[in-house]
């Protein structure tokens, strides 16, 4: 699987190039924004794409500022008007989207990948595709299953020689989409998981050490046997990491792969607002902890506290994130969108303005 560069928590200078049109391919084209800044903040799942996306246009042109930190500050930040757009993996809750609507009217939830969120484990003398089902997940995460020799995980794995070493449960400790998707993914298979900690971008955890961002949870993965986290698998293949197959919902043990990334994305129902949720889809070849991500943005820019110059940029910006950007992020083995969702996205992208006026 390809590597990728990965993207520091801190804030990262961006370099893009002037890119296409509006409605256009994204190819490039010349001029079309210079001198622009725009400021994001927010997912850590996300950073990659930001980063690779930007090195590929940095000659001159719309400069972005991403600072990660986790989808719940990003959105917060895009709320209170101090950054121009958020990346969140989870969409915005009907309430989130109005709090950002009143101070510059109504938002638009913007999917741009999937990706998938590894169990990563440091295990040695174990090899990635241990075979671990929701409900066990749960019960190493609640502190029932303590130990790698369990007999919750001795039972999925016949065969497997698994050695009596307790098990340190690394966790988030910021406000991270990560989070929401990997606990939406604990809570369809243990009621005891739904109705304790549940299901949010912060939850109240029963046990574990936590980390700051996807290199935070990675960096203490990497530090400690025994260790077990949910990691963007980004991360999770620049530290080497082994991690699980798997159960999906048709009961398949599924490595997280860029094919059965992709896999969770075939089949959905798309709403009009394009919120959509990829945990646990029905695809058979799916793997089951599949996020999807989206940038965040006022669809009247400039209403949005953007001026024409920034909306220009903006608007560049997205359209190359859907034209050519699309190949960027599935060299980076997260999965581009699946053609009927692309079309909508680009769809909505159009209709982008500036005080109610096409951007051109």
């Amino acid at each position: 699987m390809t590597k990728r560069p990965i993207l520091a928590v801190a804030a990262v200078s961006v370099l893009a190039a002037g890119v296409a049109a509006p409605g256009s391919t994204g190819k490039t084209t010349a001029h079309a924004a210079a001198g622009v800044t725009l400021n994001g903040a927010g997912s850590t799942f996300a950073a990659p794409i930001y980063q690779q996306i930007g090195s590929e246009l940095k000659p001159k042109g719309v400069t972005i500022n991403y600072a990660g930190g986790g989808s719940g500050a990003g959105v917060a930040q895009f709320t209170a008007g101090t950054v121009d757009f958020a990346g969140s993996d989870p969409s915005l809750l009907p309430a989130e989207s109005q709090a950002a609507a009143k101070k510059g009217g109504p938002v638009q939830n913007l999917p741009i990948a999937l990706g998938a969120i590894t169990v990563s484990y440091n295990l040695p003398g174990v090899k990635s595709g241990l075979k671990l089902d929701g409900a066990t997940i749960a019960s190493i995460y609640l502190n029932k299953v303590k130990k790698w020799n369990d007999p919750a995980i001795a039972k999925l794995n016949k065969g497997t020689k698994l050695p009596n070493q307790a098990i340190t449960v690394v966790h988030r400790s910021d406000s991270s989409g990560t989070t929401k998707g990997f606990t939406t993914f604990l809570a369809a298979y243990s009621a005891a998981w739904k109705n304790g900690p549940g299901v949010d971008k912060v939850v109240q955890w029963p046990t574990g050490t936590g980390g700051n961002g996807n290199p935070g949870v990675a960096a203490a993965v990497k530090q400690t046997k025994g260790a077990i986290g949910y990691v963007e698998q980004a991360f999770a293949l620049q530290n080497h990491f082994t991690f699980a197959a798997v159960k999906n919902s048709k009961g398949k043990y599924i490595l997280p792969t860029l094919p059965s990334t992709a896999a969770a994305g075939l089949g959905l129902k798309v709403p009009s607002s394009l919120s959509i949720s990829v945990i646990n889809a029905p695809n058979s070849k799916a793997y089951p902890i599949t996020s999807q991500t989206f940038i965040i943005y006022h669809r009247d820019l400039c209403l949005g506290g953007l001026s024409a110059a920034k909306a220009k940029g903006m608007s560049v910006f997205l359209n190359y994130l859907l034209g050519t950007g699309q190949g960027t992020i599935q060299k980076l083995s997260y999965a581009p969108l699946p053609a009927g969702l692309l079309a909508k996205a680009k769809a909505a992208v159009k209709k982008v303005n500036c005080s109610g006026k096409p951007i051109k």
